[in-house]
């Protein structure tokens, strides 16, 4: 067990770039896809102001998200922390010129001029865009590339796309409620030094239906943790396999507590097991 106080968010590698990112990141499906009212847009600009403060840098949208990406580019501009922050987008398209002009036009929405990571969205005609991906990061326009999926059936297209191709980062679903990921992909991946992304970390808000009211375990105790949200998250960067995870929230006071979960001690082997046991 780690012990060690820290006094800045835990952050992971990138596979064996030597590059590393913090460990509690931020989605924005369901949550950035709003209009320009101020009342709509304030509290997301809490939720990223208190993402870096905290010290966590991964931001994650896709064109399938709405408006997503054009909000977010206001904002960052706005809180000017574009320095700060660790972009990833996706393209969600059919075609090579389609993919070509959705990249631009998100990089547009988001303001950005450089991606760190440009990913196909689950592998929607992932050979087609390959060559733009390769030509883009070679451009340095982006920096890594990866895939992504958020169901635990594409688990095994996801690795067969990984053995084809060379990634950067793969993106899929993994948590308390959806553990398929350590049977083959999770070993996969750290075998191969593939990045890894956590979705769905909450299983889309149902994990905390199913403790509201309960008390944490006593275990949540020694690893610091103060809450289920935490508790679920902190589970989840226990794994070694595990580079970043990205909760998605449209409260600022949430994106705060999720963020405690890269901070103090990570769970071991025995102690996930525990906190699974008590789950």
């Amino acid at each position: 067990m780690n012990t060690g106080a820290a006094t800045s968010m835990l952050a992971r590698p990138i596979g064996r770039t030597g590059e590393s990112v913090p460990v509690i990141g931020m989605g924005s499906s369901n949550t950035f896809d709003v209009g320009v009212a101020p009342d709509e847009r304030a509290p997301l600009l809490d939720v990223l102001r208190e993402l870096a403060a905290a010290g966590g840098s991964v931001v994650d949208t896709s064109p399938m998200y709405g408006r997503s990406e054009g909000v977010l580019g206001d904002l960052i501009e706005e809180l000017a922390v574009r320095a700060k922050l660790w972009i990833a987008t996706k393209v969600w398209t059919k075609g090579r010129e389609a993919g070509e002009q959705q990249i631009g036009a998100s990089m547009r929405e988001l303001r950005v001029k450089r991606l760190e990571l440009l990913q196909i969205h689950n592998l929607l005609d992932w050979q087609v865009h390959m060559p733009t991906l390769r030509a883009l990061r070679e451009q340095g326009k982006v920096k890594y590339l990866g895939v992504t999926h958020y169901r635990a059936d594409a688990h095994a297209d996801l690795e067969r796309v990984l053995g084809a191709e060379k990634f950067d980062f793969v993106q899929f679903n993994y948590s308390l409620a959806e553990r398929e990921a350590e049977h083959r992909l999770l070993p996969f991946c750290r075998d191969r030094g593939i990045a890894v992304m956590v979705n769905r970390p909450f299983a889309d808000g149902a994990m905390f239906q199913r403790v509201r009211d309960k008390p944490l375990p006593p275990i949540a105790r020694e690893l610091g943790i103060a809450s289920w949200g935490q508790y679920f998250l902190k589970w989840i960067v226990g794994h070694p396999a595990v580079t970043c995870v990205i909760p998605a929230t449209a409260k600022p006071k949430h994106m705060l507590d999720n963020s405690r979960a890269g901070f103090g001690p990570v769970p071991d082997a025995r102690q996930r097991e525990a906190m699974a046991q008590a789950w």
